[in-house]
C-alpha cells in the first residue's frame, strides 16, 4: 500500500515539475515580445529626441518642466516606460543564459511579475519531451515518491506491530 501511495506521489509531482519548462518557454516567449515592442517605443522616443538635437534625458526634462500637464504627464509615462524595457531587457537576458536549476529556482520572481501572472492565466499544458522536460519528470517523480513514502511511513508508525523478544529460562 505504501508504495501505491508513494508512487501515486512520485508520478503526480512528476507531472507537475515537467510542466515548468512549458511554462518557463511560454514566459520567454511574451517576455521577448513586451521587451521587443518596449525597444520600438523607446528608439523611436530617442530618435525624435535627436532630431531635436536632444538626448533621452534632455527630452523627458522637457516634458516634466511643461506647465501642461498633458505633457508632464507623458514625460513621468516615457520614464516609466523606458525602466520597464531596462528591467524586462535585464530579465529576460538572465533567463536566456539561465541553465535549467537557475529557471526553477527563479520561478517565484517569474510569478511577481505582470508578465509572469499573465502566461499563469494563459498557460497551457503541453507534454515535454525534451532533455529538461524529461529530468524535471524524473527528478519530480523520485522527491514525489520519497516524500510520500516517508510521510506514510511516519504516518504508520503508531500502528505498527513491535516485535517482542520473549526470555526464557532454562
Amino acid at each position: 500500500m505504501r508504495r501505491l501511495i508513494a508512487g501515486t506521489g512520485g508520478l503526480a509531482l512528476a507531472v507537475i515539475l515537467s510542466q515548468f519548462p512549458e511554462y518557463a518557454q511560454q514566459y520567454t516567449q511574451r517576455l521577448g515580445g513586451a521587451v521587443d515592442e518596449l525597444r520600438v517605443i523607446t528608439e523611436e522616443f530617442d530618435r525624435a529626441a535627436l532630431e531635436g538635437g536632444l538626448d533621452r534625458q534632455a527630452a523627458l526634462a522637457r516634458y516634466n518642466a511643461s506647465n501642461d500637464d498633458f505633457l508632464a504627464g507623458r514625460g513621468t509615462s516615457m520614464s516609466a516606460t523606458f525602466q520597464r524595457y531596462d528591467l524586462l531587457s535585464q530579465t529576460l537576458a538572465e533567463i536566456e543564459s539561465a541553465g535549467p536549476v537557475e529557471r526553477l529556482r527563479s520561478l517565484p520572481a517569474y510569478l511577481d511579475t505582470d508578465i509572469g501572472r499573465r502566461t499563469l492565466e494563459n498557460y497551457q499544458p503541453a507534454v515535454p519531451v525534451t532533455m529538461e522536460g524529461i529530468l524535471y519528470a524524473g527528478g519530480g517523480f523520485i522527491l514525489g515518491y520519497l516524500v510520500l513514502s516517508g510521510l506514510v511511513r511516519f504516518l504508520a508508525m503508531p500502528f505498527r506491530r513491535r516485535n517482542r523478544v520473549r526470555i526464557t529460562r532454562a
